[in-house]
C-alpha cells in the first residue's frame, strides 16, 4: 500500500481529468504531507488559464456561487446550489477574440470542478467543456501557474499545451 512506502511518487493534489498544467508531486513522505497542508490550509495559489465562450462584460470580478454535486442518470456534475459548499474564484479577463475570452481564474476555495461551473454560472463555458456547456474536441484550461509557501518555497509555471494557441492567439496571447 502506498501509505507503508516511504518514497513517492505521490500527488499531493489532483486536476479535473482534461485539465492541463502544473501539478504537484512529492518524492518523500514528508514532503507530500507538507503539500497537503498548505491546500487543506487553502495556503496553495493557484492560477489558471481558460478560454471560454463569449465572456463577460466586466473585465474582472469574483464569483462566490456555491457548489452542490448531482448525480443523475449514472453521471455527476456540480450545480450552483444553496445547499452546496461554499466556492469563491476571482477572476479577470486577459484578452479578447472573436466570440471568445482569456480568464485568469484564481480559486481562493479548491472545490471539483470549480473553475469549470463559475466559468458556466457566468455564461461563459469553457471551450471544450460538454459537461458545463461548451462541447469541442479538448478542454481549453490549464492550471497556469501554483505557488507553496513552504521553506523553500515551491513554485511551478506551465506553458498552454498546444490545442489552446490557436485560441489564445485570437484573445492577443503573444506565446509568452
Amino acid at each position: 500500500a502506498l501509505s507503508r512506502r516511504r518514497d513517492g511518487p505521490w500527488l499531493a493534489h489532483r486536476l479535473d481529468t482534461d485539465t492541463a498544467g502544473c501539478l504537484v508531486v512529492a518524492l518523500r513522505k514528508a514532503s507530500l504531507i507538507a503539500a497537503q497542508a498548505e491546500f487543506a490550509a487553502g495556503r496553495a495559489q493557484k492560477t489558471y488559464w481558460a478560454v471560454v465562450q463569449g465572456g463577460p462584460i466586466e473585465n474582472a470580478g469574483s464569483i462566490s456561487a456555491p457548489l452542490l454535486k448531482v448525480t443523475q442518470d449514472r453521471a455527476w456534475k456540480m450545480h450552483v446550489a444553496p445547499a452546496g459548499q461554499p466556492a469563491t474564484t476571482d477572476w479577470k479577463v486577459l484578452g479578447r477574440g472573436a466570440g471568445v475570452a482569456w480568464l485568469e481564474l484564481r480559486p481562493r476555495t479548491g472545490r471539483t470542478h470549480q473553475i469549470r461551473a463559475h466559468c458556466a454560472a457566468l455564461g461563459a463555458p469553457i471551450l471544450g467543456d460538454a459537461i458545463y456547456g461548451a462541447a469541442g474536441d479538448k478542454l481549453h484550461l490549464l492550471a497556469r501557474a501554483i505557488t507553496l509557501a513552504l521553506v523553500p518555497p515551491v513554485s511551478a509555471l506551465a506553458p498552454p499545451p498546444g490545442h489552446m494557441h490557436v485560441m489564445l492567439r485570437n484573445c492577443g496571447w503573444k506565446g509568452d
